[in-house]
């Protein structure tokens, strides 16, 4: 903070626990937190903290806080309200300048902080080089508004943000799976000079994680599935950081031949598209496809639902699958051209930069492939920018129950069978959401879960507004 913003709170710091109250509630430090999905085991830090607010309920469910402020008097106020947590360990520095070192943190915390920093952007890049890969940045702030008495009485060098902007700097950030939602409650206080003077201003939580890279592990595991002529190939149980992991999500049950498709399905696509399932689910159940439709397949594989969907659109509709692997793309074509489906073609690409138009695509089908990506959050939004208005999304994806351990999410092997990559239900829909859809629906299948049932099988059906 600035030196200013320091004056300020040298001067309120013992009356700011009750000053708070009038300016945001307990709930939205609650709705904060859950969008961290925390483990016990986690350890977090709370950026510009003040008298410790975020933090009070932090260190009864992480195993170690950092509560960091620039303002000594607020710092000396947190100490005194956390005196009975050893879990915590104060750090008088400023939000641009944070003693800690790089990927040390699960999740950072910064609870209407931003608008009292001078530099933003370096604010939140300086968070995101304290984070884990896969670990969250939670900002909580004010929508853009015209208070100015505010800006005055209480050193806020920021009116607010707008929205867009805040995640325009946590892409420059190289933060993946942004998002940001309405924090349910607003930020309302009266002037002390004043007392006509009051605002009731709306706030916002804006959500980000650090970039877990793991793409090219996933795209050469994918290839050798498709240069063997294999399946899903379930691994033998195994264990990581303590989280046993049995078989691959993308897996059927083994008492099941193939309990995905009916077998009238089956016969009626090429064989050795069959051969390889790699999925779990089936969006085509739900998709509802009508003749004629452009449909995508995205993660289209050995082009099992792309050829179970050219039969049911048929000779005048058109379906697309997008692939990153070759050898997958090899394959399909192959198949495509061996067995005259001439409305069929395959394209190289993947979910976060689509080689497809804009508002070209009826129905974007997709079956346990978002979560072998790194971006979901751009998928999505990749989604909605082929969709027509009124195009339809269905996907069966692995999601997680909650977060997963660091050692989960970093293991490669278990990226590439549909488990490392799994979001919390919660996190995933919500980033649909933000993309633009409306009109959700999901069905849990926990028949396809690995056997600790941390992940599991969803299906959602949704769709692109008919006007923007």
């Amino acid at each position: 903070m600035q030196s200013k913003s320091n004056t300020y709170f040298k001067e309120v710091a013992s009356l700011w626990d009750d000053l708070r109250k009038g300016y945001f509630p307990d709930s939205l430090r609650d709705e904060v937190i859950k969008k961290a999905y925390l483990l016990p085991e986690m350890i977090v830090a709370d950026i510009g903290a003040g008298s410790g607010f975020l933090s009070s309920l932090l260190v009864t469910k992480t195993e170690k806080v950092h509560l960091v402020d620039s303002s000594e008097a607020m710092l000396a106020q947190a100490k005194q309200n956390l005196t009975s947590y050893d879990n915590v360990e104060f750090h008088l520095a400023a939000g641009n300048d944070i003693p800690l070192p790089d990927d040390s943190l699960d999740a950072v915390f910064a609870n209407m902080y931003l608008h009292h920093t001078s530099d933003p952007l370096a604010a939140i890049q300086e968070m995101a080089r304290l984070l884990k890969p896969g670990g969250r940045l939670i900002i909580s702030d004010l929508d853009l508004h015209t208070n100015t008495w505010m800006q005055e009485e209480m050193a806020d060098e920021w009116p607010g943000f707008d929205r867009e902007q805040v995640m325009a700097w946590f892409h420059i950030a190289k933060l993946v799976n942004n998002y940001v939602v309405c924090s349910g409650s607003n930020c309302c206080g009266a002037s002390q000079n004043d007392p006509s003077l009051t605002a009731d201003i709306s706030t916002f939580i804006a959500i980000g994680s650090k970039h877990i890279s793991r793409k090219a592990d996933v795209k050469q595991s994918y290839g050798v599935i498709a240069e063997s002529g294999g399946s899903c190939g379930c691994n033998p149980p195994q264990s990581s950081g303590g989280y046993q992991i049995v078989e691959q999500s993308c897996c059927p049950p083994k008492s099941s031949e193939n309990s995905l498709y009916k077998l009238e399905e089956l016969r009626v696509i090429p064989e050795e598209a069959g051969e390889i399932s790699l999925g779990c689910g089936n969006p085509l159940a739900m998709a509802s496809l009508k003749p004629g439709e452009t449909v995508l397949d995205i993660g289209s594989g050995g082009g099992i639902d792309v050829f179970l969907a050219a039969n049911r659109v048929g000779k005048t509709g058109r379906v697309i699958g997008v692939d990153m692997t070759p050898a997958m793309l090899k394959r399909a074509r192959e198949s495509a051209l061996k067995n005259g489906y001439d409305q069929v073609e395959f394209r190289q690409g993947d979910a976060e930069n689509l080689p497809v138009d804009d508002q070209s695509v009826d129905v974007v089908i997709s079956n346990c492939v978002i979560n072998l990506t790194e971006d979901k959050g751009k998928a999505f939004q990749e989604i909605f920018r082929v969709l027509k208005p009124g195009g339809r999304l269905e996907i069966s994806d692995v999601v997680a129950a909650h977060n997963l351990p660091l050692a989960v999410r970093e293991n490669p092997n278990q990226w590439a069978a549909c488990v490392s990559g799994a979001l919390p239900q919660g996190e995933y829909l919500e980033l649909i959401t933000y993309a633009g859809f409306e009109n959700l629906t999901t069905q849990n299948n926990h028949q396809y879960s690995n056997n600790s049932e941390a992940t599991y099988s969803l299906v959602v059906s949704a769709r692109k507004p008919e006007t923007n």
